[in-house]
């Protein structure tokens, strides 16, 4: 990660058991954006949020000081505490410090389960923990895999409202998003993989007909009627 908080990446090929999994990454992402990796089951979206955070041969290693890393159906097996869970955010620090873990369980929407052990709580609420653990870090640059599984729909919204405020005062944000709803709404910035490249990039609005197009589905206008997200008036 360079001073200003940018993170780059720049791989011809990215091979996992003999098998290229990812072929001609050249991607940049800076502070003050909330980009989404979009694209079908295997498309290498998760191989590359690993290589960012510099958890693959040949790539860059990572300050944990400044980056924050949830993977994909992150939990603790442990009997700990909420807490406790969200305490180990600070551990790249070696402090012990109350005051980020106390912003970290009010951002995630969990001070009222600080003292729940997370074996005995919803898969849910665990995701939750898991990246309040994340926000005790206070990095410059956060990258969730599927930060909203296991989550209702409102939970959902609410997560992806938090992380696009987290972009917005200044983080940068990775996600690898299912949802293209989410995406749609809370992304500035959608790269779209398929077969391990990205064939995409750009805004919401720009992507999504290809993306369409990735997964065989048509792509228009549904009128159907729908779960709006938080603060939409339903149309008369």
């Amino acid at each position: 990660m360079i001073a200003s908080g940018t993170i780059k990446l720049a791989l011809p090929l990215v091979a996992l058991a003999g098998r290229p999994v990812l072929r001609d990454i050249d991607v940049a992402f800076a502070p003050g954006q909330l980009a989404a990796l979009i694209g079908p089951n295997g498309a290498g979206k998760t191989t590359l949020l690993r290589a960012l955070a510099g958890l693959l041969p040949g790539t860059p290693p990572r300050d944990p000081k400044r980056l924050a890393y949830v993977p994909q159906g992150a939990r603790s097996a442990w009997g700990m505490t909420v807490g406790q869970v969200a305490a180990l955010g600070r551990i790249p620090h070696g402090d012990q410090r109350e005051a980020p873990v106390a912003r970290a369980l009010a951002a995630c929407g969990i001070v009222g389960l600080r003292e729940a052990r997370i074996d005995r709580i919803s898969g849910g609420q665990a995701r939750r923990a898991m990246l309040a653990r994340a926000f005790a870090t206070e990095p410059e640059m956060f990258l969730l895999d599927e930060p909203t599984a296991d989550l209702d729909p409102a939970a959902a919204h609410a997560i992806m409202a938090l992380l696009r405020d987290t972009a917005r005062a200044g983080a940068g944000v990775v996600v690898v998003v299912h949802a293209l709803d989410l995406a749609r709404l809370y992304a500035d910035r959608l790269l779209l993989l398929v077969d391990g490249r990205i064939t995409a990039d750009g805004p919401p609005d720009t992507v999504l007909p290809r993306a369409a197009a990735a997964f065989g589905l048509p792509w228009g206008i549904d009128p159907a009627p729908r779960l709006l997200p938080p603060g939409a008036a339903a149309p008369a």
